[in-house]
């Protein structure tokens, strides 16, 4: 594979350059779109572009006020150019977080062929964007440098990664956290101050709106996502449906901050996207990109076939192999079916379920001082290491 990787790589990016030129992605195109409408009114949400509606933030779409003005193809080019970038410099962030000397090349190679990733191309996406936001400032906080610039303007782009100010605050980051916070707020008013009455929209009743979305369509592998497909619709879910998402953010959350104040920054960020994930009422499977530290995590821990199965599901992505688009047999609890068609929330719940029990037979990782310098393990602990990992299966 290392000997095939720059060849590999070199015919993706080759085949994401001709497709960014001749094909005219969805979700970029309703971007596009949304940075002409920023300004009329609050037309950017009464409406639907491209027969979609426009569901991020107003300052999302103020981002795209440039690209608006140019022509189609050179801002869908410059775009997708840009999420390639940004998805290069993610796997070179996640590598320096998982303290291993490996190949980038490979790395980026195989990312592109995870599911999430190419489908993030395949629309014009921003999730990989926000994975390298997001990425670049837990990397910092991991050398004990000062953060939260990237996960504000993350989160003042799509609400979701908030989850990782409340990680930033559990884990006692406090400063970081009040910076990603501050940033979120200076983005959100610049909004407003460009497009006042589209950002009136948005935060009075648009933000929270399940409804202009298709919540059972099989791409949504979040919780609500699957439970409206069982019960065969929405109208079935009730209020005690909120007890779940809560849930699984009390237990997501502590979980990684743990692994933070342990020192493991890359487990902590991976545990964080996941519960981001599964917290969320729609988590379409283009929004998944955070398998990428999810993998890194489990390699480094010496897990290659637990990491060689995500990979494989993610790669090969069969939730889509599932009856859908309006199949009856989408609909219902059945038996071989189910879990296939909701394999991207089977993973994420089993990768919550792996770090909250490895916190039970890892020792304490290496703390970091301001500096970024590791402090030595003693040996005592190192021996533990050793033995614990001896009897880890897989290890």
């Amino acid at each position: 594979m290392k000997r095939w990787a720059p060849f590999l790589l070199a015919a993706e990016v080759l085949g994401i350059v001709v497709f960014s030129a001749v094909y005219d992605s969805l979700d970029f195109r309703i971007y596009r779109l949304g940075g002409h409408v920023l300004t009329d009114g609050a037309r950017l949400y009464q409406g639907q572009l491209a027969e979609h509606y426009f569901t991020n933030t107003p300052f999302m779409a103020a981002l795209f006020t440039p690209l608006a003005a140019l022509p189609l193809t050179l801002a869908r080019v410059l775009w997708q150019l840009s999420s390639l970038a940004a998805f290069a410099w993610a796997c070179a962030l996640t590598v320096r977080m998982a303290g291993r000397d490996i190949s980038l090349v490979l790395v980026v190679a195989a990312g592109l062929l995870l599911q999430p990733v190419w489908q993030s191309f395949f629309l014009g996406q921003v999730n990989l964007i926000l994975l390298a936001l997001v990425l670049a400032d837990l990397r910092r906080v991991a050398r004990g440098r000062p953060a939260g610039i990237g996960v504000g303007v993350a989160t003042a782009i799509k609400l979701t990664p908030a989850v990782f100010v409340v990680l930033l605050l559990l884990s006692r980051r406090t400063k970081d956290a009040v910076t990603a916070t501050a940033t979120f707020a200076a983005c959100t008013f610049l909004a407003y101050a460009i497009a006042p009455d589209a950002s009136r929209v948005y935060w009075s009743r648009t933000f929270y709106d399940t409804s202009r979305v298709g919540v059972t369509y099989i791409s949504n592998q979040s919780p609500y996502g699957a439970l409206a497909r069982v019960l065969r619709g929405t109208a079935e879910v009730g209020d005690w449906y909120t007890a779940i998402p809560l849930a699984i953010a009390v237990s997501g959350l502590a979980v990684a901050a743990l692994w933070a104040r342990r020192g493991d920054w890359l487990s902590a960020t991976a545990v964080t996207g996941a519960t981001g994930l599964l917290v969320s009422p729609v988590s379409w499977a283009h929004h998944w990109v955070w398998i990428v530290p999810a993998l890194a995590v489990l390699l480094r821990n010496g897990h290659r076939k637990s990491a060689l199965a995500a990979f494989i599901v993610f790669a090969v992505s069969p939730l889509w192999w599932t009856p859908h688009n309006g199949d009856p047999r989408e609909y219902g609890f059945h038996v071989l079916l189910t879990p296939v068609a909701n394999c991207y929330l089977l993973a994420g719940l089993s990768f919550l379920a792996y770090a909250a029990i490895r916190l039970r037979v890892s020792p304490p990782a290496p703390s970091s001082d301001r500096g970024g310098r590791r402090r030595p393990v003693p040996c005592a602990a190192a021996s533990r290491a050793v033995r614990d990992r001896e009897r880890i299966p897989g290890g």
